[in-house]
């Protein structure tokens, strides 16, 4: 029952950051705006990080009967979504953020030191909880700074992806509890949460006066 759910959860993700995916996308033709051109980018990865998991879980149910997912699977599909998380907690201020921060530039190929892929997927848990908590903090002093209402479900979004790795990363603790649903439930929230803001992109071409 709980193989199931993990399953079922993780196409929900898929079908979830897919569509969001797709608004991004539409916007940003209709807008040209670069902002949206990353959160297309961010979406699909995270569509595509779930889908990878997913898929293992299916083959998983349908041919290898293993009794769990390859471990090399889940890594790479949390991979795949921290790329996205990235992209996300970044797209307003990206820019800034890699001049002033030599130390995360040498931890970008810690990875590729490592040989346990249980290690790799530690990383991109606790990396993809960094990029998302700093980009709720921003997301929370733009808008008291601003007082933008979108500000308010972008860092709820935010908030909830956080959480939801954490809870991830907390799996690895108590592997049989239902903390990774939870986690699952968290993301999904929070990529719903985001999709309020994208929502109201213009779905038209924006037409400009001569």
């Amino acid at each position: 029952m709980e193989f199931l759910l993990e399953n079922i959860l993780n196409l929900t993700g898929f079908l979830v950051g897919l569509g969001i995916g797709v608004m991004s996308l539409i916007g940003y033709k209709n807008t040209g705006s670069p902002t949206l051109f990353r959160l297309t980018v961010a979406f699909f990865s995270i569509s595509a990080g779930f889908f990878v998991i997913w898929a293992g879980y299916t083959a998983e149910d349908l041919f290898l009967h293993t009794g769990s997912i390859e471990g090399w699977v889940q890594t790479l599909g949390t991979g795949i979504q921290t790329v996205g998380y990235f992209f996300i907690a970044f797209s307003h201020s990206i820019k800034s953020f890699f001049p002033k921060s030599a130390h995360f530039r040498m931890m970008i190929p810690l990875p590729l030191f490592l040989t346990s892929s249980v290690q790799l997927e530690h990383i991109f848990r606790s990396m993809s909880f960094i990029f998302l908590a700093y980009g709720a903090i921003e997301t929370m002093l733009s808008y008291f700074e601003n007082r933008n209402r979108g500000a308010i479900s972008v860092a709820v979004g935010l908030g909830l992806l956080a959480l939801g790795e954490f809870l991830g990363w907390y799996s690895f603790v108590f592997p049989d509890s239902i903390l990774y649903p939870a986690s699952m439930v968290s993301r999904i929230g929070g990529l719903i949460a985001l999709f309020i803001p994208v929502s109201r992109v213009p779905l038209t071409r924006v037409r400009f006066d001569k």
